[in-house]
């Protein structure tokens, strides 16, 4: 077992948006660690879910809350008494957004405001994570990667919101968690994929939509790319969560690693969506030319361009992140190439064994980490 995940064995550890995407993965790790976990979060924001079909609730304290129920938080805080605690929990779409900010707003803003009173009013935490966004920055479309130090301004509701809960998330550290010996970092994370994310809106899921309806032959239509031209920096959902758990952990054992950090992939993975789905493709048609059906050509996927005239979004997002490769001596485990192919192998098994998701989870866990 990874050293980092040894430290999680025995603690106690609270997750919000446990039922999420990046939630679900990061608690199948601290199971897999040994953690006494306990998630917090609304019902499963997609149907289907990697959260059930990996049957996590049995695994853990499982909570459905609202972040903006401050007093059933608070109960939970003070019944749980976690040492570590992760915020994921966040309306997290930008598109969405736009259809319903007053929600984005209570959810990102008064969610963060709630933990962060949960936190200061639970003298066991020790840890504690709030995870935000790349978008929080004010983005000039510079071509140049953010700084943990530029500003904060996010464009559209959600971003916005995010940039928001880092505010928020600062006041009560200069106001509360320093006096109080409680050691707080926000981590700015790009954009994740892999397996078990049936989010609208995300390119990576749209791809899988696509390539499966295809490969099933419920239909013949390729995949639908908004914006080829946008840059992002894109990684496998491991990856920042590694990141997450190490950060954790070191400011859990000595307050000096409190911060606020970039988790982006290096440079060659910031990629255009155009270049990213050409790598999904490619993999996808590989997986499907090595089965030599007689069906094949008919199976392989391919994509168009066809923009829907949707809200801005910004056209590049590139983060910085020699602080944490200094710091913690970080580097990404899985390039662009490897967190695709991960996706195919994961979305082309789901296909053919529904059963597997746990046991699929638990080996990419086991290899990554290993």
């Amino acid at each position: 077992m990874n050293s980092t995940l040894d430290f999680y064995k025995g603690k106690k550890v609270l997750i919000t948006g446990h039922t999420g995407f990046k939630g679900s993965w990061l608690t199948a790790i601290l199971v897999e660690a040994g953690a006494e976990v306990t998630g917090y979060s609304l019902e499963p924001p997609t149907d289907p879910s990697l959260f059930a079909e990996a049957g996590l609730e049995k695994n853990i304290n499982h909570i459905i809350g609202d972040v903006r129920d401050r007093d059933k938080i608070m109960k939970v805080f003070q019944e749980i008494r976690p040492e570590i605690v992760f915020h994921l929990a966040a309306q997290p779409l930008v598109r969405e957004s736009y259809k319903n900010p007053v929600l984005t707003y209570e959810t990102n803003v008064m969610g963060t405001v709630n933990i962060c009173e949960a936190v200061r009013l639970t003298d066991s935490v020790k840890s504690f994570l709030n995870v935000t966004t790349d978008k929080v920055y004010k983005n000039e479309e510079l071509n140049k990667g953010f700084k943990e130090d530029d500003p904060l301004d996010g464009y559209d509701p959600y971003s916005n919101s995010k940039s928001c809960s880092e505010l928020v998330t600062h006041s009560y550290i200069n106001s509360f968690f320093n006096e109080m010996g409680i050691a707080v970092s926000t981590a700015r994370a790009g954009n994740v994929i892999g397996g078990g994310d049936f989010a609208k809106d995300r390119i990576i899921p749209d791809c899988v939509r696509a390539a499966e309806k295809k490969y099933t032959g419920e239909s013949t239509e390729d995949i639908i790319v908004r914006n080829p031209y946008s840059i992002r920096p894109y990684q496998h959902v491991l990856e920042p969560l590694n990141i997450y758990l190490t950060i954790a952990k070191a400011q859990y054992e000595d307050k000096k690693y409190a911060g606020y950090y970039n988790v982006g992939p290096n440079d060659e993975d910031c990629v255009t969506t155009g270049d990213l789905v050409d790598i999904f493709c490619k993999c996808w048609n590989e997986a499907v030319d090595q089965e030599a059906s007689d069906t094949e050509n008919k199976r392989k996927i391919s994509w168009i361009n066809r923009s829907d005239n949707g809200p801005h979004e910004a056209g590049f997002l590139k983060l910085d992140c020699d602080r944490i490769k200094q710091v913690f001596g970080w580097k990404p485990v899985w390039n662009i190439d490897m967190a695709i192919q991960k996706v195919v192998e994961f979305s082309k098994r789901r296909i053919e064994e529904p059963d597997m998701v746990a046991d699929e989870m638990k080996k990419e866990i086991n290899e990554f980490f290993g």
